[in-house]
């Protein structure tokens, strides 16, 4: 009984031992993995990322140089076209002076020539001349007056740069601080128009919802809603969802932009009050007075107003898509 009962620590001991060394191995096996991986993983990854961070280091740089360089290009480009253009409009101005100063001379020199004609010419005398006289008059027939030319205005369009505009929208809209939802005000809202609960989505309807086109603000006839918010001042950027329409509009209005009635004092984009992008299709536009503008590459709207008065406040513009 003696010997079975110490046989059976010595058993239990034997296995515990066995366990301890399959424990010791693993340890050791543990051990040799970390500090294999502290010994060559981790100074190859740190070797790895100062490369990588080294390359991208770089490529910013080198972006940022190519970058600069093309707008140093372009502004240099463009700062040129504007000399170019202010050289021509002055030469054309002066042009202009000498032309009609030279037609000031002849004039002034047939008016002398005349009143000495009426003053110091008898009767007789003054027939004699009719000839000469005559021949003098046609000189002044042949003067017109001065006309409005587009040569002596400065032409805008020789600042017209896809790349600015791209560069300069880019920065605009990567720039806004204090962006805030624009809400529509339900009360402005076409019949030809619905709004969500959450009063951001138009949807076009060619059928008119029944409201109350009696209310002030609502537009009666133009697929037209307004935005709660209104402005003064400022530069303003707006970012729209279009998802899949192929017919949409966005600009911005004065406050004083009438309501009722399809005449083009309604209509945005037709008017002075009114300012509008549209697309149709693969058609776009930008319309003001009802005259086409040049749009900018990157449809997103921008304007830098400078009204200082409540009347003058403007609103954001929409119509449905289709």
């Amino acid at each position: 009984m003696a010997q079975r009962a110490g046989g059976a620590p010595a058993g239990r001991a034997a296995e515990l031992r066995n366990k301890l060394v399959d424990q010791c191995e693993r340890l050791q096996l543990q051990s040799a993995a970390i500090a294999k991986h502290m010994a060559e993983v981790l100074p190859a990854k740190s070797q790895s990322v100062l490369t990588a961070a080294n390359g991208a280091r770089e490529l910013v740089i080198q972006r940022l140089m190519f970058v600069g360089k093309v707008c140093e290009n372009e502004e240099q480009r463009l700062l040129e076209n504007v000399h170019t253009e202010e050289e021509r409009v002055h030469q054309s101005i002066l042009t202009q002076q000498e032309h009609w100063t030279e037609a000031l001379q002849k004039l002034d020199a047939l008016r002398t020539y005349l009143v000495d004609m009426i003053t110091n010419k008898d009767d007789q005398g003054l027939v004699h001349a009719e000839k000469e006289i005559f021949e003098r008059t046609e000189v002044a027939e042949g003067i017109l007056e001065p006309q409005e030319s587009v040569k002596l205005n400065f032409n805008q369009q020789c600042v017209q740069s896809p790349l600015l505009h791209r560069l300069w929208a880019s920065a605009v809209l990567s720039c806004i601080t204090g962006s805030q939802e624009i809400l529509i005000d339900e009360k402005t809202v076409s019949p030809h128009l619905s709004l969500s609960e959450d009063k951001k989505t138009l949807t076009f309807s060619p059928k008119k919802a029944k409201l109350d086109l009696d209310c002030p603000d609502r537009f009666d006839h133009w697929p037209n809603a307004l935005a709660t918010a209104a402005f003064q001042t400022g530069l303003h950027a707006w970012k729209i969802s279009v998802e899949k329409s192929c017919a949409y509009k966005l600009g911005v209005c004065y406050g004083s932009l009438p309501r009722k009635g399809s005449g083009n004092e309604v209509r945005l984009g037709f008017n002075a009050a009114s300012w509008v992008f549209s697309r149709y299709d693969k058609e776009f536009r930008f319309l003001h007075a009802g005259r086409p503008l040049r749009h900018r590459s990157i449809p997103s709207l921008q304007w830098h107003t400078t009204a200082s008065r409540s009347s003058s406040e403007r609103s954001v513009a929409l119509t449905g898509g289709a």
